[in-house]
């Protein structure tokens, strides 16, 4: 199995990273910005850089799309994980036509209110995870674990 592994440098990626103990022993992959934190808890994995910033940037949501197609089309992960933020968003739909599985993590923070990202990615996402019972009223497919931390 190929993973996939896409999310927003800070908290998304290490919300990411601590599932470690499920990717570590996978063919992997991961999509990031190219900032400091990521070269360091990256270091020695294969990362593509993304561009950002991603939340309400149309700019570069069209440039993120396009690199989700190119690493998308080398790599054909067979699922892609994310936890936000927007840079989750093309790899999910796009992932979708090229046959990929999507686990979608909505972050710990949100206890009763949905994310933008949550909500795009929501209708297509073949696991929605939650980490509060609270989520489960506005997303009420998804699959409550609890916390990850």
């Amino acid at each position: 199995m190929k993973v996939c592994l896409v999310g927003s440098s800070g908290g998304h990626l290490t919300h990411l990273y601590m599932l470690k103990p499920f990717w570590q022993n996978k063919e992997r992959f991961w999509v990031t910005f190219d900032k400091a934190d990521a070269q360091s808890l990256l270091e020695g994995e294969k990362m593509y850089s993304c561009h950002y910033p991603t939340n309400r940037n149309i700019k570069n949501l069209i440039k993120n799309t396009i690199v989700a197609w190119k690493v998308l089309r080398k790599e054909r992960p067979d699922l892609i994980i994310s936890s936000g933020a927007a840079v989750a968003v093309p790899f999910f739909y796009l992932g979708k036509l090229y046959g990929a599985k999507t686990i979608y993590i909505e972050v710990f923070d949100r206890i009763d209110a949905s994310t933008v990202t949550g909500k795009l990615v929501y209708p297509i996402t073949d696991k929605f995870i939650v980490e509060w019972e609270e989520m489960r009223r506005v997303y009420p497919k998804a699959i409550n674990l609890g916390s990850i931390f």
